[in-house]
């Protein structure tokens, strides 16, 4: 990565759920791209691969989570403080994902009840569905992602892999939070039009300066940063990382994201242009009424003049 995010050791905490403790390891990743991502630990190196279902199912949709997320941010928000000065965070947008590591297959780990954190029978479509994102390097080794977990297995720790994700999902965020800006600011632009042109005529080109910069501004901000979203990692040389990234970013949707904020900021582009056409009108008209009214001028006073020398 060119900027590589800033990490930062919270406390731990710890959950009690279904009479059993849970401590749980706490880290935070700060990127420069305003994106701030948090993550719970659960780790037992001693348990066997065959206790992951047990322990996945206790938690099935980051159950009782929450407080302990919340809680992690705000921790890290105090810690922050005089560095983000008058910059918000808003706790309430987020992308959750939870990721299952085994260091060896287990007959009792059901990729397919895993990650959708149900114990039942599924159909052979669910069960396709979800396999289909399946990858593997080599025969003791297995990936299978789906849009809010994922389930690693392999003897070497998979550090690389859980950042591949952690960087897929920070580009989901990125891209969602910039759809609903744009979709705000477009909202507030059509208001905006449609107040200006209630106003007076002379009024009108100002206020549609002060649009137009608006939205150029807007424009600039949103394609730097989607500039920097798409280049937060770079192809990796990594064969097999890369088919994990490639699978990641198809599962969780981020081409659909990036073409939405994509259609909206050439939405804006197109009315800019539409009102720079308007402005150049309306100062073109303007032009011409100053030209009539001093030939009209002209007019009279030659007349005046005729008259008095008359």
């Amino acid at each position: 990565m060119e900027s590589p995010p800033v990490l930062i050791r919270l406390p731990p905490v710890n959950l009690e759920v279904g009479g059993r403790d849970h401590r749980m390891t706490v880290a935070a990743r700060i990127f420069d791209i305003g994106a701030v991502s948090v993550c719970l630990n659960l780790e037992d190196l001693k348990a066997p691969a065959a206790d992951l279902p047990a322990t996945a199912f206790r938690f099935a949709g980051q159950s009782g989570l929450t407080p302990l997320f919340s809680a992690s941010l705000k921790r890290l928000l105090e810690t922050l403080g005089p560095i983000l000065g008058d910059r918000s965070v808003d706790p309430d947008f987020f992308e959750d994902y939870t990721i299952f590591i085994a260091d060896r297959p287990a007959e009792a780990i059901d990729p397919v009840a895993l990650l959708l954190g149900e114990e039942r029978e599924f159909s052979q479509e669910t069960r396709a569905d979800i396999l289909k994102n399946s990858l593997s390097y080599g025969c003791d080794d297995l990936t299978v992602l789906s849009w809010d977990t994922a389930l690693l297995i392999g003897p070497e720790p998979p550090g690389d892999l859980i950042e591949l994700l952690e960087f897929a999902n920070v580009q989901a965020l990125e891209f969602r939070y910039y759809d609903r800006v744009l979709t705000e600011q477009m909202g507030r632009m059509y208001d905006d039009i449609e107040a200006v042109d209630r106003r007076f005529f002379f009024r009108r080109i100002g206020q549609y300066h002060a649009i137009m910069t608006r939205l150029m501004e807007t424009h600039a901000e949103i394609s730097e940063i989607t500039e920097k979203v798409d280049n937060l990692i770079k192809t990796t040389n990594d064969v097999y990382y890369a088919r994990v990234y490639g699978h990641a970013l198809t599962v969780l949707r981020i081409s659909q994201w990036r073409a939405s904020v994509n259609r909206r900021i050439d939405l804006i582009r197109q009315n800019y242009m539409m009102l720079s056409d308007e402005v150049n009108i309306r100062h073109s008209n303007f032009l011409e009424f100053v030209v009539i009214l001093l030939i009209a001028l002209e007019v009279v006073f030659l007349v005046w003049e005729q008259a008095g020398t008359g």
